[in-house]
């Protein structure tokens, strides 16, 4: 497993984040319909998207693996959202996109060619979480073939709110079981029938 190799698409370029990415990083993580969902409260100020970009891209950068994208349009390179996923279990995808380019299938045309490169590099498997109230999240899990396999409830921070997250789950390399991490740290978790909701 490498850190952050560049990965291509039919429209898109997925590479490391850079110091002159930064207006593209205020851009994503201060709209806030964006971070509605995400684990962050919206950035504010170019030095605080600054301080976003040091804090959760240098740093990470340094490690010697890992998985964080910057996602851009091929026309002009220029990112539009983020994608990443870290070395260690349970694998956790995770990924947003500024809000005038969702409906477009960017996240899930990224996330094939993620998942493929995490094959490639013999990960067993890839998890990610969703908030039951964010479907939008939930289809690109299904379009990257994840299955839904537990419900928890969990008081997510640093946004100090009760949140119900659904478990997904592909396994890449094997035939591996179910990561229970959050089943077992979260004492509320159950199945749910989601064949009511289609």
């Amino acid at each position: 497993m490498s850190n952050t190799p560049t990965l291509k698409t039919e429209r898109l370029i997925l590479r490391r984040f850079t110091q002159e990415d930064i207006p593209a990083i205020f851009a994503i993580f201060s709209h806030r319909e964006v971070n509605r969902f995400l684990p962050w409260f919206p950035v504010k100020t170019m030095d605080e998207a600054r301080e976003f970009y040091r804090a959760h891209y240098v740093e990470c950068y340094e490690r010697p693996q890992g998985y964080f994208y910057a996602v851009c349009q091929k026309e002009d390179n220029v990112p539009v959202g983020y994608m990443g996923l870290g070395a260690r279990e349970p694998y956790d995808l995770g990924y947003g996109l500024r809000r005038e380019f969702w409906g477009r299938g960017i996240a899930s045309e990224a996330g094939r060619a993620l998942v493929k490169r995490l094959a490639q590099d013999g990960l067993p498997y890839v998890t990610a979480t969703h908030d039951r109230n964010n479907s939008a999240s939930g289809r690109v899990m299904e379009a990257l073939g994840m299955t839904y396999r537990y419900s928890y409830r969990e008081q997510w921070q640093p946004k100090n709110i009760p949140v119900v997250f659904r478990m997904c789950q592909l396994n890449l390399n094997g035939d591996w079981p179910t990561y229970m991490g959050y089943w077992e740290k979260y004492p509320e978790h159950f199945v749910e029938d989601l064949s009511i909701e289609n």
